[in-house]
């Protein structure tokens, strides 16, 4: 089953819903996460995927939950066309099992913020933070929707991880109230949340992004919109890694070519890039001509 993202909505709801276990797969083996790290940073890419299916086309959102945990910062950038990246400070954390049996997410996390940024074409990117409520990750983007953007909504994610680390199921739903929604609309949805089952259990019992709205939504008549194509995709390339080199003072380019080379590892998907004593020595002098010409 590839990754995907089905958008549908009915009367007074809209529903997106998310398989996201080959890409939050790929992540893991990118950072060697732990299963605790493998988790959060599943449900954060999977939550900032679902946050983005609002956006327009070409633009972007970055979710950071910045607590107090071993787990340290845990960052997603999503794009509206279905591409995300991610990553955890720590990614070999390492806690014992909840009081529920499960994987401690909450407890590596800790407390702190949760700061969504959407990145819309405008001068300066529209950002807004709530403090973290669980560190469970759904519950906390659940309350960032209702307390910063005043969108009642509610949002599942999961992934499962097996005894050797791999990623074998990962998805998300999100619902959210329209201002028609009536009151036995809220209902009902209530009861079906109630007792609906992990959304792991779903995609490992083979429920497909359509299905998971359908079990999500059980009672009402749903209509189908669009289907997105999901994957992990960073934006990196030797080129960037040259301009944040060049942005270093020149006390540390000097360093770096009086080493003969250097190795520079990007933050969101853990490729790593080589500079020869040659390159750095080229990029020093060019800086060095920048600064005489000033």
């Amino acid at each position: 089953m590839s990754d995907y993202l089905v958008k549908a909505i009915t009367a007074g709801v809209r529903v997106y819903a998310a398989v996201t276990t080959d890409l939050v797969g790929e992540a893991v083996r990118r950072h060697d996460c732990y299963p605790i790290a493998a988790a959060a940073v599943g449900r954060t890419m999977t939550g900032a995927l679902l946050m983005a299916a609002n956006l327009k086309n070409e633009e972007a959102i970055t979710v950071s939950f910045r607590g107090n945990g071993p787990i340290g910062t845990i960052t997603a950038d999503a794009t509206a066309d279905g591409y995300v990246r991610g990553y955890a400070g720590n990614p070999h954390v390492n806690l014992p099992l909840n009081e529920n049996g499960k994987l401690d997410v909450g407890g590596a996390v800790g407390q702190g913020l949760v700061t969504v940024t959407r990145f819309t074409g405008l001068k300066e990117p529209m950002s807004g933070s709530v403090e973290i409520v669980t560190g469970e990750i759904a519950e906390d983007l659940t309350q960032y929707m209702f307390a910063s953007e005043q969108t009642p909504s509610s949002i599942g994610l999961g992934v499962l991880v097996e005894s050797d680390f791999k990623v074998s199921a990962a998805g998300g739903f999100m619902i959210q109230l329209m201002p028609d929604a009536d009151e036995e609309t809220v209902s009902r949805l209530e009861e079906n949340l109630k007792s609906l089952r992990p959304v792991t259990s779903m995609i490992a019992d083979g429920l497909d992004a359509e299905a998971i709205i359908k079990e999500v939504m059980q009672g009402f008549e749903m209509e189908f919109l669009s289907t997105t194509e999901l994957s992990f995709r960073c934006q990196c390339s030797k080129e960037r890694i040259e301009d944040v080199l060049f942005s270093l003072s020149r006390a540390d380019l000097k360093t770096l070519v009086d080493d003969g080379q250097a190795e520079i590892c990007c933050h969101f998907c853990g490729e790593k890039y080589h500079f020869t004593g040659e390159e750095l020595a080229h990029i020093l002098k060019l800086v060095d001509g920048l600064e005489a010409g000033k």
